[in-house]
């Protein structure tokens, strides 16, 4: 049994045998965990060995571990500030806030990779604006370069724990007002600022072989009338085609506001995955999940196949491994410099 290219969510801290039905379709490829699903760093790791044992090869296992407002795992785990506590630091120790996001993001990965996890949809790529409602702080800098190089350092650690990284939201989400979640945000912008700006980011990460990438439901209405993770102009023409992106795309949650453009869950999925979005996620809707498992009974894309395969996580530390580790010492020194807001000179 391949992987298949719906991610879905689960009610509660344990699979049902419902839940456990709908993993053994062969249309299901992955399961994104939420705070809801979680109570203990035992339990949950307990939770993630009953998902990946329920067929082979095992299915992908994520969470939005990101830090600040989006952090799915909490207690047992170490808090994470904002992305843009880094961008704060690099304004006046560029340096610093690099080693920050380095070792931050292999401590993110070394906890999440100790319970299972495969991979946490992280890093934000997006530019931090004043527009955004949504994004705000959860964005490491305005400056598209600070971005690249803080979402670079932050893949680089989260790969050294043996985690691959996904950045979001493409082509970039900052700079419009709604929030995705309950409407469907329009940037009016033309492609070339698009391009010089927003996809800066985007553009350093595919050069540094990102492993992953979400679209935004957003429409960019000077370049397509669709929202980009329904837009094959996006996906294929730029994304795959001028950006030379090899990695997974994954569809934001086709549960959300803005994704309803395209009609019914089964309609949804359809239209993302013609797009060229190698796996789609619906969450928090089981109905609609079902609708579009039965709907892709008989859906296969080998190369899809090939790519997600790639997004296992490999190797792990045990909690204890951890602690023990060098860099962990280092990644609390940094926690902790965050925080505080203590002298940025301080010696690390």
């Amino acid at each position: 049994m391949t992987h298949g290219p719906l991610m879905l969510d689960l009610e509660g801290a344990t699979l049902t045998p419902e839940e456990r039905e709908m993993l053994l379709h062969p249309a299901t490829g992955g399961v994104i965990l939420f705070s809801r699903n979680y109570e203990t760093p035992e339990q949950v790791h307990a939770l993630v060995k009953d998902i990946h044992g329920v067929r082979s090869p095992a299915l992908l296992v994520s969470v939005d571990q990101e830090g600040g407002r989006v952090q799915r795992f909490q207690e047992g785990f170490s808090r994470l500030p904002a992305a843009a506590k880094f961008g704060e630091l690099y304004e006046s120790h560029p340096q610093q806030a690099l080693d920050a996001a380095h070792y931050v993001g292999w401590l993110m990965a070394a906890e999440l990779r100790a319970v299972g996890i495969d991979f946490s949809f992280a890093p934000v790529l997006d530019l931090q604006t004043t527009i955004s409602r949504v994004i705000g702080d959860r964005a490491f800098s305005a400056d598209p370069l600070v971005v690249g190089r803080l979402a670079y350092s932050w893949a680089t650690g989260a790969r050294e724990a043996g985690m691959p990284s996904v950045g979001k939201h493409y082509p970039g989400h900052g700079c419009v007002e709604a929030d995705s979640h309950l409407d469907l945000p329009v940037d009016t912008r033309r492609f070339s600022e698009i391009w010089e700006r927003d996809l800066q980011p985007f553009r350093h990460m595919v050069d540094n072989h990102l492993e992953g990438l979400m679209p935004a439901h957003v429409v960019y209405s000077e370049v397509d009338d669709k929202p980009a993770g329904y837009s094959p102009y996006w996906i294929q023409d730029v994304l795959r085609g001028r950006m030379g992106f090899g990695g997974v795309v994954f569809s934001d949650d086709l549960s959300m506001a803005a994704a309803n453009v395209a009609g019914g869950y089964a309609e949804r999925a359809a239209a993302a995955l013609q797009a060229g979005c190698d796996m789609i996620l619906v969450c928090n809707n089981p109905q609609g999940a079902q609708e579009v498992l039965d709907s892709l009974a008989d859906y296969c894309d080998p190369v899809s196949q090939v790519r997600l395969a790639r997004m296992h996580g490999k190797g792990r530390l045990s909690a204890q491994d951890i602690r023990e580790d060098p860099r962990w010492l280092r990644a609390m020194e940094y926690l902790n410099l965050l925080e505080a807001e203590e002298s940025l000179d301080l010696e690390l």
